[in-house]
């Protein structure tokens, strides 16, 4: 489900958080569907269950998960993410495009990058 790499300086709950994002937001999770319980999933990753609970109260807190008391944590709507999520990656992705035009990437090929990835294509 989900992969972790130890040697990465990105914490464990970050990656988890991502990976499980990741899954919803490519839909091999389905709307509704039950994600393992914390436990469950602690045991799986052998980690402490307090780093998978901080990462889906953060997937919570965005939208991507909704928890029912008492039955588990589900993936949520597309329509129930927040729009922060969406502000909060406008704002990254405007820096990060800033930061490309001020290394001399050309605005086109940026452009072009774009449309393939709306077309439903990969970047290498």
């Amino acid at each position: 489900m989900v992969q972790l790499n130890y040697r990465d300086s990105k914490p464990i709950y970050e990656q988890i958080k991502e990976g499980l994002r990741r899954l919803v937001i490519i839909g091999a999770v389905q709307k509704d569907e039950r994600l393992p319980s914390v436990r469950e999933l602690a045991g799986e990753l052998a980690i402490n269950p307090n780093t998978i609970q901080r990462a889906y109260r953060e997937l919570e807190a965005e939208g991507y998960i909704y928890t029912i008391s008492g039955k588990g944590s589900f993936a949520a709507e597309q329509a129930d993410v927040s729009m922060r999520r969406n502000e909060a990656l406008l704002k990254e992705f405007d820096e990060i495009v800033r930061e490309l035009l001020y290394l001399s990437e050309d605005k086109e090929a940026l452009i072009r990058r774009i449309e393939k990835l709306a077309e439903g294509g990969e970047n290498q």
